[in-house]
């Protein structure tokens, strides 16, 4: 992963409404979660909701599939997993002794 890849995934999930939408999408799991329950479980704007769904799918945290009438949002585990992989791999480089932390990472 390139750094600004990174750190657009960063700041997309920086703003508290993507964040939320984000980790209602990974409750959801593999199945998703259509817009219109998404809307109602965060409280959000149709408006508002779009515009954040937007930014996430953007940086390809989210993905978007139309089911019949109904738009379901889910969650992208690889990318997030990238991310964090990118945030760790190079946990320890600079010391000689190195504790179990990239390990648990």
């Amino acid at each position: 992963m390139r750094i600004d890849e990174a750190a657009s995934r960063l700041e997309a999930l920086g703003n508290p409404t993507r964040l939320r939408i984000y980790r209602a999408l990974v409750r959801a799991g593999r199945a998703g979660m259509p817009v219109g329950r998404l809307q109602e479980k965060l409280k959000v704007a149709p408006s508002t909701l779009s515009h954040h769904i937007k930014s996430l799918v953007f940086v390809g945290l989210v993905s978007q599939v139309r089911e019949a009438a109904t738009l379901v949002c889910h969650a992208n585990h690889d990318a997030m997993q990238g991310l964090v992989d990118f945030l760790v791999a190079e946990c320890c480089a600079d010391e000689t002794e190195c504790d179990d932390t990239k390990s648990a990472a």
